[in-house]
């Protein structure tokens, strides 16, 4: 399958096959296209729409090309957004998980440096000294001791270094920009994602029934790629889908400033020693536990209601446990 042949489909708006764009990716990573090529191919999916079986095509080549993360353990949770709603949050997704390990439940969180934010996963992780590895051992050794492992995004999607000039030259979201929430090297069976909007929650709603995974997907209707509590938000889970207000959990409805992460990695690091320590805003505090109860929910098989799933996650953080789930793994992983 020659990059002309590709491209001219595109142009007349064919699809390509899930096992086509695969071998497209691994084309990729061996070289077989020169960049101008791929940039046709990229801008062309981009104005065309991706599909599906496009998007699955594109992970299967990352995922079988990268490093894999083995890990001894059935089940487990990974809490991500898809990122590029630009509203520079504090790290919801990363305190959440630990919230979510610290109530007994296993978590693999995947992540990386921040793109359009002040702190993404990467850089709080490595503000408190962890060192990120792909040592499956070391891996899973923090999963059998503390509940949670992190897995640093640039480690094992080897491809994306291929394909890192051209997306920051193209200076446009593409289709690598959806493929993040569902390249975790672990391979996940639970997921909640956090998207920007509704036609990503309609994409990867498809995406995760392919796949055949429990997942949740939230948006705040004001944009927020999570559960903001700044506004109604939209969670579409296996078994249902919903509009929910910061009222029906018991919340208050939060300020879009009460999220903000500051200026620097350090400051965004505070906000997030701050929740764990049960010191925060009340909104801080309040974002958190909503994020971490959805994701108790998907983990539960949508078998316990929200507000018992709040509850879960709330003695969690109040007694403690988060924050020595997460003092745990920092001392194993640094």
């Amino acid at each position: 399958m020659t990059m002309k042949s590709v491209l001219e489909r595109v142009l007349n708006h064919e699809l390509l096959t899930r096992e086509e764009t695969k071998n497209i990716l691994i084309g990729i990573t061996r070289s077989e296209y020169p960049d101008e090529q791929i940039t046709a191919l990229l801008t062309g999916l981009q104005m065309r729409g991706i599909t599906v079986d496009e998007l699955l095509g594109f992970r299967d080549g990352i995922l079988e090309t990268g490093a894999p993360a083995i890990l001894n353990s059935d089940r487990y949770i990974d809490v991500v957004g898809t990122g590029g709603d630009r509203k520079n949050t504090f790290n919801i997704s990363t305190t959440s998980c630990f919230v979510i390990a610290g109530a007994g439940y296993r978590v693999a969180k995947h992540g990386n440096f921040a793109a359009t934010s002040v702190s993404g996963a990467s850089n709080v992780i490595a503000e408190h000294g962890v060192k990120f590895t792909s040592d499956i051992d070391k891996l899973n050794r923090s999963m059998e001791e503390c509940g949670i492992v992190y897995l640093h995004a640039q480690l094992f999607a080897t491809a994306m270094k291929f394909v890192g000039g051209i997306r920051k030259a193209l200076q446009f979201p593409t289709v690598f920009n959806l493929l993040g929430p569902i390249i975790n090297p672990s391979r996940p069976k639970a997921q909640l994602l956090g998207v920007a909007n509704l036609d990503q929650m309609r994409l990867y709603n498809e995406v995760y029934r392919k796949l055949g995974v429990d997942y949740g997907i939230v948006n705040s209707i004001d944009g927020y790629d999570e559960i903001s509590l700044t506004s109604d938000f939209k969670v579409s889970t296996n078994d249902y889908e919903r509009i929910f207000s910061p009222s029906d959990l018991g919340f208050e409805k939060a300020k879009p400033e009460e999220l903000v992460a500051g200026a620097t990695e350090e400051e965004a690091a505070k906000i997030f020693d701050a929740v764990l320590e049960n010191r925060s805003l009340s909104a801080q505090k309040n974002i958190v536990l909503a994020n971490a109860g959805f994701g108790i929910q998907v983990m539960e098989n949508g078998q316990k209601d929200i507000q018992e799933c709040i509850a879960i996650a709330r003695e969690s953080l109040e007694s403690g446990k988060a924050l020595a789930t997460f003092k745990k793994f920092v001392e194993l992983n640094s």
